[in-house]
This record gives structure tokens, C-alpha cells and sequence, in this order.
């Protein structure tokens, strides 16, 4: 993550009216640690505030360390300009969920949660779910109440770590879903063994009237190194399908 690549620009059919010109920059997988320059997450943040959004969102995997370690980098994201969105990966409960929700005191938490924004003077609602890995840490993830958003005139932003929770994103009826986890692969041929195990691997999908994006994220795990899987800066610009 210590390069960061240049932001990529994409435009999502959306099936939803309200949605029509929404901007949303998703970040993925930053995996923060020690080894991760301060100066990157400078670099980071100036890149995010020139882009012209209406939010950020960031699919899990912030840190990759005790987020006691990586306090002082972790500030360095608050000063974000644009409202900023984030749920739970795998990586954030094994190294202490509680810590990194304390660090990142700018940005909105959204497990098991449903945020309000008001765009075009319509109510937007964005809501996430827990990672899958969260039963092991005696955490519910609340499906039922997040499917109960379904009941809603307002169009839905379904924000999880993890493709595999597509279906809920459906039944929850929301009109994108957002996600992260898979690297992409990182390192090819990896990317057939990810495939045998999530539904999508990167970029673009639809299924049914649900736009779903998978973003490729920006750290890495395990080999500090990507091969035909780039890290992802990507800012989502939503079209009303007519």
C-alpha cells in the first residue's frame, strides 16, 4: 500500500431513480500496519479529498495489526473531508474491533446498522452487516434487522467484507452492494482458488436488478506483493437505468 494507484473512474446502471448521479469512492482491504508509511496514508487521504464524492466507504480489512500499534497512522485517515462508512472484516475482529472503532472516531461504523443520507433531497439508506467471521467473536450479525430495511420506499447501499453476503444484499433488496475481502486473487493463479470459495472475484457484477462491486483493495495479506490483481481506488458514479 506504501504506492498508491492511480483512482480508477466507473459508472454503475442502477435501478433505482434516487441514486441517479450519486458518487461514492470505495476503499477496500487497507490492512494497516507497521509496515504501512505514514506517508502513504497522507498521500491517501489527499487523494480521496480531490476526488469529487458524496461519501466514502471502506468494505473491511482496515488494519492488519493491534490498532494500538498503528494509532497514529489510524488518525491520519480521520482527517478524511468527506463523510466516510465502514464495516467490519475479518482482520479488524481478530485484532480488536473495539480499538479500531476508538481510532477511527470520524467515520461512521455501520455493522448491524442503517445511516441516512440526504442526497438530492432524498433519504439514501446505507446499511451494513457484520463479517461472517463475527460469530467467532461472539458478535450477532442481525440479518433479519437488516433485511427489514427492504420494507423501505428509499433506495438501499448494501456495504459487507464479504461477496459470499450477496444473497442477504438481495433480500434486503438493495440496489448496490459493496464489498471487498478477495484481493482479487493478489497473486495469480490464486485467483482460481478464490473463485471456489466466493461467488465473484473483482470488479463488476449484476445479478437480477442488484448491481454488486467487488473492490480489489488497497493492502495486501500474507506476501507483500500482487501479481495481475492491482490494488483499487475506484470512484462509483450511479445512472438510473432508464
Amino acid at each position: 500500500m506504501n504506492t498508491l494507484p492511480e483512482p480508477t473512474f466507473l459508472t454503475i446502471e442502477v435501478n433505482h431513480e434516487d441514486l441517479n448521479d450519486l458518487s461514492i469512492l470505495h476503499l477496500s482491504d487497507l490492512h494497516v500496519s507497521t509496515r504501512v508509511s505514514r506517508e502513504s496514508l497522507v498521500e491517501l487521504v489527499a487523494v480521496c479529498d480531490k476526488l469529487q464524492c458524496d461519501f466514502i466507504v471502506i468494505t473491511g480489512d482496515v488494519i492488519d495489526t493491534s490498532a494500538k500499534d498503528v494509532q497514529d497512522r489510524l488518525k491520519i485517515l480521520n482527517s478524511m473531508k468527506s463523510p466516510v462508512y465502514y464495516v467490519s472484516g475479518n482482520h479488524d475482529l481478530f485484532y480488536g474491533l473495539s480499538d479500531l472503532k476508538k481510532s477511527l472516531e470520524n467515520f461512521v461504523f455501520m455493522d448491524n446498522k442503517c445511516a441516512f443520507f440526504n442526497f438530492n433531497g432524498k433519504i439514501i439508506h446505507i446499511v451494513g452487516l457484520p463479517d461472517r467471521f463475527s460469530k467467532f467473536f461472539k458478535i450477532e450479525r442481525k440479518i433479519e434487522t437488516i433485511i427489514s430495511y427492504a420494507n423501505k420506499n428509499s433506495p438501499i447501499i448494501f456495504l459487507a467484507h464479504q461477496p459470499k453476503d450477496f444473497s442477504i444484499a438481495i433480500k434486503a433488496n438493495a440496489s448496490l452492494f459493496l464489498c471487498g475481502h478477495t484481493h482479487g486473487g493478489q497473486i495469480f493463479p490464486f485467483h482460481y482458488l478464490v473463485r471456489l470459495v466466493q461467488p465473484f472475484l473483482s470488479g463488476l457484477s449484476y445479478v437480477g436488478e442488484m448491481a454488486i462491486y467487488v473492490n480489489r483493495g488497497l493492502g495486501t495479506w500474507g506476501l507483500h506483493y500482487r501479481y495481475k490483481a492491482p490494488s483499487e481506488i475506484v470512484l462509483l458514479r450511479l445512472k438510473h437505468a432508464s
